[in-house]
């Protein structure tokens, strides 16, 4: 089950933005530097190193896809049993890098103060598993979100829209009110999906262009107006009615 904070506020009128929706890994903290060392380390446990295009292939999926991933690049078949190990020891050694430092990414702490001093909904929307977004909402701060949604909380995770279709719900807001920050090409996909507009900041993958989406190089000097200007860009047509 996902964790909601607060009481959700009444939103705006139809059009108006009521909610952001924020990625974590990539978009507003730097933890994709600790997958990185984990996945790597975890290849060299299986006698192999990561490619450069399956680690950006990997950023923004599960852990499940991430070791499908990685097992194909490095060239190894591993039982279910293996499967399971790897996947604990993964997470686990993440936790234990996370556990020093969750670095944010340019412009992600101004924004978010800024989303939040506006009255606007916000929720954290993560394909991480609960035990480890935890670890990195305690130096982003829990009272950022009234809504927090992780990996092993959903039916499905990114690019499904599940994910974000469960936080609006538990927002009480329409897709049509909903900006989504994504920084993946996974995240991107399920945002859109989901209905929102979507402001993508790209980490390791470039986007291609899409109804709805507005990409930025960063989100250092993106303000709350950019957000609803995000918003009001995206196509009527592409507005869920």
């Amino acid at each position: 089950m996902s964790e909601t904070l607060t009481e959700p506020r009444p939103g705006g009128h139809p059009g108006a933005l009521a909610a952001v929706l924020f990625d974590m890994d990539g978009t507003l903290v730097d933890t994709e530097v600790h997958w990185d060392v984990a996945l790597e380390e975890l290849a060299q446990r299986l006698g192999d190193t990561l490619s450069a295009p399956a680690r950006a292939e990997i950023t923004g999926s599960s852990v499940p896809t991430a070791l499908g991933i990685l097992y194909r690049d490095v060239g190894v078949t591993r039982g279910a049993g293996q499967q399971a190990a790897d996947d604990a020891w993964l997470q686990a050694r993440v936790a234990e890098l996370m556990q020093t430092s969750v670095p944010w990414r340019p412009g992600a702490p101004e924004l978010l103060r800024a989303v939040r001093d506006s009255g606007l909904r916000t929720a954290l929307v993560t394909t991480t598993f609960r035990a480890i977004a935890d670890i990195a909402l305690g130096h982003i701060g829990r009272h950022f979100f009234d809504v927090t949604v992780c990996g092993d909380e959903v039916p499905a995770t990114k690019p499904s829209p599940a994910p974000y279709l469960q936080a609006m719900d538990a927002l009480g807001v329409a897709a049509a009110a909903c900006v989504v920050i994504e920084d993946s090409v996974t995240g991107v996909t399920a945002g859109l999906a989901a209905g929102a507009a979507v402001l993508g900041v790209p980490s390791l993958s470039p986007f291609t262009p899409a109804p709805g989406l507005t990409v930025r190089g960063s989100l250092t000097g993106v303000r709350v107006a950019d957000l609803q200007a995000v918003l009001a860009a995206r196509p009527v047509a592409d507005v869920p009615g």
